[in-house]
């Protein structure tokens, strides 16, 4: 079984302390040879200047390929642009383009009155100065404010149809849904590479919370399973087990990019990697 490609996602540190993990993480993690990594955008655009420091950061000091998220939330359409073009000028060529999520507090997304309205206007926008390579998301399970499955995947068809190259899904818990979403997408015309993101399980309540949000099912097996593990002491070999597996099971059905959500945790990412047979690269520095 061929090594998959591989891409990493980091958020952008709040505190000293984050900022030590964060690079810990790029640390650890750039010996595996990473396609990319990308850099997330704080809700509500909250870290707007976090994340291009750390863009930039990255790129310089570590030669990494890295993309950066950009939305559309609490901005004019004259502004986001301006934080493209300074990602443009500092050598960045790759973007992933979203809608965002509402700011705090709010119930739900609200355009800027002067902002692009959705995704598909974004990447409309950064298409069109030739400057990027457009990554979008995608959503194996319907999106909270989806009408239903079937409607996700015109959504995505209409941001490859403006300009996306390539897409990433939010994360999934069985090989299967993001299977049958492929499918979909190919049934519906959908020929661009559509990554599927993989969240590496550290802590089970986090995974129940960011599942909760995002509306993602969660196999009731799979929920007894954390609790017989975490009562065993085993969560932690589980949660490498369960990875491992869920990513051999779409590397059999002929997947070739895996994309981790990191959250800046790099371990048990690094050693489903290592389970995967991706191994690191060797300074000859370090050879004596």
């Amino acid at each position: 079984m061929p090594a998959p490609r591989i891409s990493f996602e980091f958020f952008p540190p709040h505190t000293l302390d984050a900022s030590f993990r964060l690079w810990e993480t790029v640390h650890t993690l750039r010996p595996l040879r990473p396609d990319h990594v990308s850099v997330t955008y704080g809700a509500g655009g909250t870290t707007r200047e976090l994340t291009h420091e750390a863009v930039t950061t990255i790129g310089r000091n570590t030669g990494l390929r890295v993309a950066a998220h950009l939305t559309c939330v609490e901005a004019t359409k004259a502004e986001t642009l301006a934080i493209a073009d300074a990602y443009a000028e500092a050598g960045v060529r790759d973007i992933v383009a979203l809608r965002g999520d509402a700011p705090q507090g709010a119930a739900r997304f609200t355009a800027h009155p002067d902002g692009f309205a959705n995704s598909v206007e974004l990447v409309e926008a950064l298409a069109r100065t030739g400057r990027f390579s457009i990554a979008v998301g995608a959503y194996p399970e319907p999106h909270p404010e989806a009408a239903d499955a079937s409607a996700d995947v015109e959504w995505l068809k209409r941001k490859i149809g403006a300009g996306a190259s390539r897409a990433v899904t939010q994360f999934f818990f069985e090989a299967e849904t993001f299977l049958r979403f492929r499918d979909a997408c190919a049934r519906a015309g959908i020929d661009a590479p559509i990554v599927p993101g993989i969240l590496p399980i550290i802590s089970w309540a986090g995974a129940r919370r960011f599942a909760e949000r995002c509306k993602a099912h969660v196999p009731p097996r799979l929920e007894e399973a954390f609790a017989h593990a975490i009562r065993d002491g085993r969560e932690e070999l589980l949660a490498l087990t369960q990875c491992t597996v869920l990513c051999e099971r779409l590397i059999e059905e002929g997947v070739e990019d895996l994309h981790f959500y990191t959250l800046n945790r790099p371990h048990l990412t690094r050693d489903v990697c290592f389970a995967l047979g991706i191994t690191p690269e060797v300074s000859l520095q370090n050879v004596a």
